[in-house]
């Protein structure tokens, strides 16, 4: 009987394989497809995600336009996303190549380090970053600001209130809607249920007014704002500081544009200001400081003094996320990152930053010439800009300025529904393509 089950068995599956052959790829597809559909609920909340994630967004119109139009590959200039396009500096490179040689020796071997970070890499932001405001032990290095701000949702949970800038980065609230702290988008505003959004204009200056907003858990600033380009002054934060401090709000600063501040007294560490310590996380990266943006190298602060309603210390919950979460940022990079707070590291730096800077006021000073409202570019590598009615709306204009002067830019729409009504432009690409970008866009545009 065994026999002859299995003889069946096989004549069965030889026929349905035999069949397969005359049915079409897309059938053959959705076959294997359902046969091996699991049986795990998808969880809800990403289902409550609108379309894709913006970045990717914007490459894959970026590929559709390439695929219809090929013979204009060799003139696309982005001014989109914020990627760095200088080659990492001597000295800094010098200190990933030592760390990568030092793995080849013996003596130089490391495995798996504190999840922390390195001591004496934790030691030199403390110092040479935060001048002594800030303790070793309340640095946490990791792999990037980006991957932190998930990191802290994972810590807070699915039971506290954010509040984000309107605009704002978006990474901000695609985490909150994952970790499940929201309800469903309403259409027609574009906002998420249970997210305070703090408008943030030209006039009241990119910055939020909240004490006019109902009180939130956690409060995201981002200083130097992207995509606004708004640097927040002393008084501004010390006033969020207040007042957060009274409503017993969670401030988590997003400083990973602190380089780019020039003016003077404009704070690059929310720790510059007073009472900070009792109300705020910092979030930072070496991405745009020294085009470690592939490299991957960031770090949070949380000080000591900062708690839970309970008087459980919040740096001591992160710390479990990192320590069961995360293994450590690479030694190799940590090196690299040692030799970026070198004196010769920190004015490569300086360099770098200086070249951007020039590019966003190459970029600002062509849109105002234009007549354009344009925000930012002063403090910051972004140029916000202000676009007229009759270009539609701001991804509108992303696709007109695509297909009439193949420059890449991003919507503003894209940064929440703030944001509709501007175009952000970069200016992180390399200073001939900015150059040509301008022509093109005084020629189309003007």
């Amino acid at each position: 009987v065994t026999t002859t089950m299995q003889f069946t068995a096989i004549a069965v599956l030889s026929v349905v394989a035999s069949a397969s052959a005359f049915v079409s790829p897309s059938s053959s597809q959705s076959a294997a497809s359902a046969l091996h559909m699991s049986g795990v609920d998808r969880n809800p909340n990403f289902a409550k995600l609108a379309g894709g994630y913006l970045f990717p967004e914007i490459g894959r119109r970026r590929t559709a336009y390439l695929e219809e139009n090929p013979e204009m590959a060799d003139r696309l200039i982005s001014l989109g996303i914020g990627d760095t396009t200088q080659p990492i500096p001597e000295h800094i490179l010098g200190g990933l190549v030592q760390g990568a040689s030092k793995l080849g020796s013996k003596e130089g071997y490391s495995g798996y380090g504190a999840e922390q970070g390195m001591g004496d890499l934790r030691e030199k932001i403390a110092s040479t970053l935060y001048k002594d405001l800030i303790s070793p032990d309340e640095v946490f290095v990791s792999d990037g600001a980006k991957c932190d701000i998930m990191r802290i949702q994972q810590m807070f949970g699915k039971d506290v209130v954010s509040a984000v800038q309107d605009p704002s980065y978006p990474v901000y609230v695609d985490t909150s809607v994952m970790m499940g702290q929201t309800g469903e988008q309403n259409e027609e505003t574009q906002q998420y249920e249970n997210i305070v959004y703090m408008p943030c204009t030209a006039e009241n200056g990119f910055f939020p007014d909240y004490a006019s907003l109902p009180r939130a858990d956690v409060v995201y600033i981002c200083s130097p704002n992207n995509p606004t380009g708004a640097a927040a002054t002393k008084e501004q934060l010390e006033n969020l500081i207040v007042l957060c401090k009274e409503r017993g709000s969670i401030i988590i600063f997003d400083a990973a544009y602190a380089p780019f501040i020039r003016t003077e007294g404009v704070p690059k560490s929310i720790f510059e200001c007073e009472g900070a310590r009792d109300v705020a996380i910092e979030v930072n990266s070496f991405s745009k400081y020294a085009g470690f943006t592939g490299v991957r190298l960031g770090w949070t602060v949380i000080p000591s003094s900062l708690t839970f309603k309970d008087g459980t210390p919040v740096r001591q919950d992160f710390n479990r996320v990192m320590s069961t979460a995360f293994n450590g940022a690479s030694n190799i990079v940590q090196n690299g990152g040692l030799a970026c707070l070198d004196p010769e590291g920190m004015a490569e730096i300086d360099t770098l930053i200086d070249y951007y800077l020039e590019n966003a006021k190459i970029l600002k000073d062509t849109m105002e010439s234009m007549g354009y409202d344009v925000y930012g570019g002063t403090d910051a590598p972004y140029v916000f800009v202000k676009l007229p009615e009759s270009m539609g709306s701001s991804w509108d204009a992303f696709s007109t300025i695509l297909e009439k002067t193949q420059v890449v830019t991003i919507p503003g729409a894209g940064f929440g529904p703030g944001g509709e009504g501007y175009l952000r432009l970069s200016a992180f690409a390399p200073r001939d393509s900015v150059l040509e970008a301008c022509e093109r866009l005084k020629k189309e545009l003007a």
